[in-house]
């Protein structure tokens, strides 16, 4: 049974954050958080993903960039990541973790979720509708008791 989903991405001010309150709003009886490998440590999300956020109903206020643990990844019964590579380097911190870890994009076809840090509205939008898309299949695997 799930009970915790951690969702990390690189910096932890736009993929994860996005797709932390996306599960949230899909499976609000988890407990959902996110973290960054290289994570802007005390970092509000990137005003391009509040704003992209706020366009579709989603509130990104009071998240805060915090850096990945290997305590986290033990303490949560899923972990996400948005690149495969993260996968590899979530293994490195903490080998034992590696079988619960797997790629937000799982459901559509491994898909790797693209960092659009930097990039424009375009990109967080397209990186948004992905990470939404990817909630939704696994909100519809993910069995929550009443």
């Amino acid at each position: 049974m799930i009970h915790s989903i951690l969702v990390i991405c690189t910096g932890n001010i736009c993929r994860s954050p996005l797709g932390e309150r996306l599960l949230l709003q899909q499976l609000p009886r988890l407990q959902v958080s996110s973290a960054g490998i290289s994570a802007l440590v005390g970092h509000r999300a990137d005003p391009q993903a509040q704003s992209v956020a706020m366009m579709h109903g989603i509130s990104l206020v009071g998240h805060i960039g915090r850096q990945l643990t290997a305590q986290m990844m033990r303490q949560s019964d899923l972990i996400l990541a948005m690149e495969a590579e993260q996968i590899n380097r979530i293994s490195l911190i903490a080998p034992e973790v590696r079988g619960k870890a797997l790629l937000f994009g799982q459901w559509l076809k491994n898909q790797e979720i693209p960092d659009p840090y930097g990039k424009s509205m375009d990109a967080f939008e397209y990186v948004f509708r992905q990470l939404g898309e990817a909630s939704q299949e696994w909100a519809k695997r993910l069995k929550v008791k009443e």
